[in-house]
């Protein structure tokens, strides 16, 4: 099968929609599909930023990627682009011939897909990764209205679709409140079970003494950012610190909030406690889980988190606000879900998983259980399954698609 695949999101920024649409490509393409990437230009400084060398991601022979003409816009990993559309490229597509088009965002390449799928008469399949509508914090509009009105604009892009994805029911069932109609499911990002996967006690303890992280360490990963909410993971530290004296917090990634956030655990005391790893390649992601204790999520705009799947396979368990997609994967036997914003609670469910190493290895256990249906494997299955019956299915046959 000849897969267009459109993001505006990709590799070297960092975030789960890139992690995503890599594994996937990269599997589908070692299954002999071929996939072509319509993607925004990155720049020297991106690849910086990411702590990786200056070039394209190697995803095999038959993945080819597209770079197009992209402008850099406000963003907490000082990484995004945004393709600027032109409603003209799906000539390029011509000779590729795709039988399915692929969107996984809804700005500029989200344009350019409906665009190609119009001109070229091509399925399309739509996949909305963002809950959105937790970003009004970055526009100069109410929470309320960019909320309302972001939402209804991105559920009627997604009405030109002939099958919407999400990796979670809190962001397809959102969309169908504001009125979704076309046929829909649910489909995981996919997570690399076989790099983040259990260890044994000895590896782990080996880990701790490589990383000089204490036998009380939460972890985080991903974008720092305002929305993350990893303010609250550190006002929660000094909390923690008076049951369990040796609390560490170790936060990996990049982003806008950092210089706040140090400043922040400066201010309360706790800035011995706080690590900040920087960016860090998958390898070294997947021992810094097998180092720490739990992995702690204050994030209140998850529409599923890949770090989050990525940590319970390597056998943490977790504890993360009781918001959006987080309770979906997040069970009473894997973790623990807190009240959004608190830091009490936060430290009251972390500080009961630190008194309770038995708690933590039952959970840890069950957490590596519940993500092996997530892996790129099954994922890479179910897609194989949704382009096949997408292309072939006529109109009326679709509903029989949402949902499988």
């Amino acid at each position: 099968m000849r897969i267009a695949v459109f993001t505006d999101s990709f590799y070297p920024e960092l975030g789960g929609i890139q992690d995503s649409v890599l594994s996937t490509c990269r599997e589908l393409g070692n299954r002999g599909h071929q996939i072509m990437i319509f993607a925004p230009q990155a720049t020297k400084h991106d690849f910086t930023l990411a702590g990786v060398a200056e070039h394209e991601a190697n995803l095999g022979n038959n993945v080819a990627i597209r770079r197009l003409f992209a402008l850099p816009i406000p963003s907490s990993t000082g990484q995004s682009r945004l393709l600027v559309p032109t409603g003209r490229r799906w000539r390029q597509l011509i000779p590729f011939a795709p039988d399915i088009i692929h969107t996984h965002t809804f700005f500029g390449a989200g344009l350019e897909a409906l665009s190609a799928a119009r001109h070229l008469d091509v399925p399309l399949v739509g996949t909305n990764h963002w809950a959105i509508g937790e970003f009004g914090g970055y526009t100069p509009f109410s929470t309320d209205f960019f909320s309302r009105f972001s939402v209804q604009a991105v559920t009627r892009y997604y009405n030109h679709c002939a099958m919407v994805t999400g990796p979670s029911h809190s962001v397809i069932d959102e969309m169908c409140a504001f009125g979704l109609h076309c046929p829909h499911c649910i489909v995981s990002n996919p997570v690399d079970t076989a790099q983040f996967r259990p260890a044994s006690t000895a590896y782990r303890a080996a880990r701790k003494r490589t990383y000089g992280f204490s036998d009380s360490t939460l972890v985080y990963a991903g974008r720092l950012a305002d929305e993350k909410h990893i303010d609250v993971l550190i006002r929660a530290v000094p909390l923690i610190a008076r049951q369990v004296p040796d609390v560490m917090l170790v936060l990996a990634g990049h982003g806008s909030a950092r210089q706040r956030l140090e400043q922040l655990a400066d201010g309360l005391g706790v800035g011995n406690r706080v690590r900040f790893l920087g960016t860090l390649d998958k390898a070294t992601l997947a021992a810094v889980f097998h180092a720490a204790d739990i992995f702690a999520i204050a994030s209140t705009s998850e529409t599923q988190s890949m770090v989050l799947i990525q940590a319970m396979s390597a056998g943490l368990p977790v504890v993360g606000a009781n918001w959006r997609a987080l309770p979906e994967y997040i069970d009473e036997r894997s973790g623990f879900l807190a009240q959004p914003g608190d830091e009490q609670d936060f430290a009251r469910r972390l500080t009961l998983l630190f008194h309770s190493p038995a708690l933590r290895q039952q959970m840890g256990e069950h957490a590596i259980n519940k993500t092996k249906d997530f892996s790129i494997t099954a994922v890479t299955n179910r897609w194989e399954e949704i382009y096949h019956q997408v292309s072939l299915a006529v109109p009326e046959q679709m509903s029989s698609i949402s949902g499988a």
